[in-house]
């Protein structure tokens, strides 16, 4: 009787890997939460504010206004050290 209440399906040690289980599984809920917290955010000035809609552009697109010089500087390689 021992050894089921230790290790048996209703024993002490599956309820600790349940309790563990859940523990994940509300985290990860909270995190879910959380980033549909941010969208439903991000949705909103999108819908509303124009310049996030501009920097969204300019961000994801690299889109520039009319009137404004694109610049792409390039790395060059160290000539330090030779």
């Amino acid at each position: 009787m021992f050894v089921d209440a230790l290790v048996g399906e209703k024993g002490l040690l599956e309820t600790v890997k349940k309790r563990q289980e859940f523990q994940t599984l509300e985290q990860s809920i909270q995190r879910s939460r959380e980033e549909n917290a941010q969208l439903r955010e991000e949705a909103h000035r999108l819908r509303s504010d124009p310049m996030a809609i501009e920097d969204l552009a300019r961000r994801e697109l690299g889109l520039i206004r009319q009137g404004e010089h694109l610049f792409i500087l390039k790395d060059r390689p160290s000539t330090q050290g030779r």
